[in-house]
């Protein structure tokens, strides 16, 4: 079924439904992101010198381990928690939502993965640079590292928090996704959360293998092959586009060009 922007303002005004495009929670959730991840930056800057060079001093034990501790656990519960929420409230009859209220919710789609690019940015890029930095520098003597405990222990699992929400949300919420399996939607939602796992292997190479932190390394490589799986958004989203073109009709189509 199609539905053209007139149609669609006509019924929206009528019903009093939802705005279609509402990007307050997506300003919200990338701020609220950026907010905590320049606290930490700053925490990083504060202790990672002054309580993070020995892992086996107190203050070691104080301002980083008790962090590692904390965040894994809290981590784990708020991304089963997040996905069992979408999956209890899901859509019952999914396959009948209407064409406004389906076009809003991919709308909301959207926004659930500029937030989950934003925590991407965070986890695979900056924190991922600056634990190269931060290992050329300083000889580790543990692998649980201050540059470690922010960067595969907080940063990766809240962007794979991410992913579970906008995969989850598209499941139990959107025709189009809820009838079968969408390929990009799992590369992009499976393939970066996998930098996990190999976590293990880079840190288990580097205890018996003794290498330099090169980013070029072989042990490493496992990081760029999953870590670029996060480039399959570009296929989800033409497939929301394809939607949105079907529900929008040839006239608003129409009026989206030449509104541009």
């Amino acid at each position: 079924m199609s539905l053209s922007t007139p149609t669609v303002a006509r019924a929206g005004a009528a019903a009093g439904a939802e705005t279609i495009v509402d990007l307050k929670g997506m300003w919200i959730g990338s701020a609220v992101l950026c907010v905590f991840y320049l606290f930490i930056r700053i925490y990083e800057q504060i202790f990672g010198w002054r309580a993070g060079l020995d892992s086996f001093a107190p203050e070691f034990q104080t301002y980083w381990l008790s962090i590692l501790w904390t965040e894994i656990p809290l981590e784990l519960v708020a991304g089963l928690g997040l996905a069992g929420y979408l999956w209890k409230t899901r859509d019952r009859n999914v396959a009948a939502v209407q064409p406004r209220e389906e076009l809003r919710r991919y709308m909301v789609l959207l926004q659930w993965l500029t937030v989950y690019g934003v925590a991407i940015y965070w986890g695979a890029s900056f924190f991922t640079e600056q634990d190269g930095t931060w290992h050329m520098t300083v000889i580790r003597d543990t692998d649980f590292t201050p540059s470690h405990i922010i960067e595969f222990y907080m940063s990766y699992p809240i962007y794979s928090i991410m992913a579970v929400g906008s995969f989850f949300y598209a499941k139990t919420r959107l025709p189009y996704f809820a009838k079968g399996f969408s390929l990009a939607f799992l590369i992009v939602a499976v393939g970066p959360f996998m930098i996990i796992p190999n976590v293990g292997l880079n840190e288990w190479g580097h205890t018996f293998w003794f290498m330099e932190e090169l980013f070029v390394a072989p042990l490493h490589w496992g990081f760029v092959f999953f870590g670029w799986m996060a480039l399959g958004v570009f296929g989800v989203v033409l497939q929301i586009l394809y939607r949105i073109r079907e529900l929008i009709g040839p006239e608003g189509v129409k009026t989206l060009l030449g509104a541009a």
